[in-house]
């Protein structure tokens, strides 16, 4: 299994948009195209304009072939251009490509 640590680094005062965008469209369309919803977090305590989340693929082939369609899809083109009518949500991605240890609860 292969998991996608992903940051998305957002625009002041624009949080409650990329929230509601991965409740309401996001996570539907990872479900859709068999991406494994694995968690999203906000910081309790630190920043407070970062959203982390973790997806799961088979491998980094199935990655690929799976992310292509995801910003290809155009349902999550239509739901990206309609939840930025009022400009950019996010400043910056970062991610991380994570493989569980023999010992990880999670494999």
């Amino acid at each position: 299994m292969l998991y996608e640590l992903r940051s998305y680094y957002v625009v002041p005062g624009r949080m409650p948009d990329i929230l509601a965008r991965f409740r309401d469209h996001t996570t539907k369309i990872f479900d859709r195209l068999g991406i494994t919803n694995v968690g999203y977090w906000i910081e309790a305590v630190g920043r407070n304009d970062r959203l982390i989340y973790l997806i799961a693929f088979d491998d980094m082939v199935d990655r690929e072939e799976k992310w292509e369609k995801f910003v290809n899809d155009p349902e999550w083109l239509k739901a990206k251009a309609e939840t930025e009518a009022d400009g950019q949500i996010v400043r910056y991605v970062e991610n991380r490509f994570l493989t569980p240890t023999d010992f990880s609860a999670i494999q």
